[in-house]
């Protein structure tokens, strides 16, 4: 319903930020990684996702559309709801949830609050199955194949399957960067060019 705010950020406080725009104050529930990007009083745009409950609506609202991304792929795991997804979003960025995921680091996702070893294997699990990793390296478009296949960018790859993008979205932008980078920067490197698009 809702796809983005726009307008001045006039309150924040832990896990809340509201954006006026047109007279009307926005409540957004937030990650600290948003937050961290947010000062009274200036303009923001934030991207939204509108949960609809029996007894409530509630709004969330993300810095990037890759958090955003993330998050819409974390409440889509068993046992994941909206605050839990939050939480994770909060403690870890989506690179660093999609590396977790594709090295199947539990510890790693235990960092976030309310996550524990059961949850972070289920949500291991689920999204290894659901991004089918190991095919996802081989679907690469001819032309960036060469690039693609070698040093880190296979791991990068995979990883930036659990954010939602097939490796055919990715392959252009992963193909110009310096193979031997570390799996996470290979990711940030991408997720940024793939923002400005």
């Amino acid at each position: 319903m809702y796809y983005s705010v726009r307008g001045e950020v006039i309150h924040l406080e832990n896990g809340i930020a509201v954006i006026e725009c047109g007279g009307v104050g926005y409540k957004c529930q937030t990650t600290s990684n948003t937050q961290r990007n947010l000062k009274l009083g200036t303009q923001a745009k934030l991207y939204t996702y509108l949960n609809v409950r029996e007894d409530a609506m509630e709004l969330f609202g993300f810095y990037t559309q890759e958090e955003l991304s993330a998050y819409k792929t974390l409440i889509g795991v068993s046992g994941v709801g909206p605050k839990v997804g939050l939480a994770i979003l909060s403690a870890l960025s989506p690179s660093q949830i999609a590396v977790a995921v594709a090295s199947g680091d539990v510890k790693t996702i235990t960092l976030a609050q309310g996550v524990g070893k059961k949850l972070a294997q289920r949500l291991i699990l689920e999204l290894k199955d659901k991004f089918n990793f190991g095919e996802q390296s081989d679907t690469v478009s001819s032309g960036n194949t060469a690039a693609v296949v070698s040093g880190n960018v296979p791991k990068a790859i995979e990883a930036l399957g659990v954010l939602g993008y097939s490796s055919s979205d990715v392959a252009p932008f992963i193909s110009t960067l310096d193979p031997s980078l570390p799996v996470e920067r290979l990711i940030g490197e991408t997720l940024k060019m793939l923002g400005k698009k």
